[in-house]
């Protein structure tokens, strides 16, 4: 049954919660919304099996969570992290995040803020370690075609480096509908991984909690050199493999990482 907390800005935030025990919250990447999304469905139950209360919840501007609005231009990460301590509060005094994907560079900036985190737990987040001098930019380019109405344009923007087979394979699918529906919350996802503003070192100054930074077995080249960053921006970080193929991980493989991880 979906609850709902509402946000700082007063935004309802719909959430289902499984089992009991520690608190563990998944922060979902670019796209993924707990209707469309039956793999982390799938390993919430399991996770929650181990002994933990987990959390699953639509991002704001996805699923049954409120929109975001026009008038949250230039604030969308402050409130993905505002939505992240409302969980927190409901799930008890502190929580695990999981973040997978871009769900991982939001719960850094999320631990970085001081909410109550017990520990990170990070899956393929995509970074680029090298400053192209791009990733500031894209953050203002999504506002201004979301802003002109233009979903579908800006869905296209976002995944503009995906090889253009998939991409056209994701237009002609039935869920390219639900992928424009989800356009305004992308700028969120974009604004956590525009870094390089900001010095190496000093980037998650506030993160001392124990983290992991997970990549796959086989994967994409931009994951690992990523993961070692993070890695070497944290005085409490360290790497670990999982078996996953391309970005796409099992649910009972990641219950058993993150039961592990988080102590049960």
């Amino acid at each position: 049954m979906t609850e709902f907390v509402t946000s700082a800005d007063g935004t309802p935030i719909a959430y289902d919660s499984y089992g009991s025990g520690p608190a563990v919250i998944l922060i979902a990447g670019a796209m993924q919304a707990r209707a469309s999304d039956a793999t982390t469905a799938q390993m919430a139950e399991m996770l929650a099996e181990r002994g933990f209360t987990v959390i699953n919840y639509d991002r704001r501007g996805r699923g049954e969570s409120g929109p975001v609005k026009p008038e949250d231009a230039g604030h969308e990460l402050q409130h993905e992290i505002d939505d992240i301590a409302a969980l927190i509060d409901a799930a008890g005094s502190e929580a695990a995040l999981f973040g997978n994907s871009s769900g991982g560079s939001i719960s850094l900036w999320a631990a970085n803020a001081g909410l109550p985190i017990s520990r990170l737990a990070l899956w393929e987040v995509p970074f680029t370690v090298e400053d192209s001098g791009e990733a500031e930019e894209n953050v203002i380019e999504l506002r201004n075609r979301i802003a002109a109405g233009r979903n579908e344009a800006a869905v296209e923007y976002f995944m503009r480096d995906m090889p253009p087979a998939w991409l056209e394979g994701a237009k002609s699918s039935g869920a390219w509908p639900g992928m424009v529906a989800l356009a305004p919350s992308l700028v969120a996802d974009a604004a956590s991984i525009a870094i390089h503003d900001t010095p190496r070192g000093q980037r998650w100054p506030n993160v001392t909690q124990p983290t992991l930074a997970m990549v796959g077995t086989e994967t994409l080249p931009i994951f690992p050199p990523a993961a070692e960053m993070i890695v070497s921006e944290l005085p409490n970080a360290r790497l670990r493999t999982v078996a996953a193929t391309y970005h796409q991980w099992d649910a009972t493989v990641m219950a058993g990482a993150l039961a592990e991880e988080f102590g049960q």
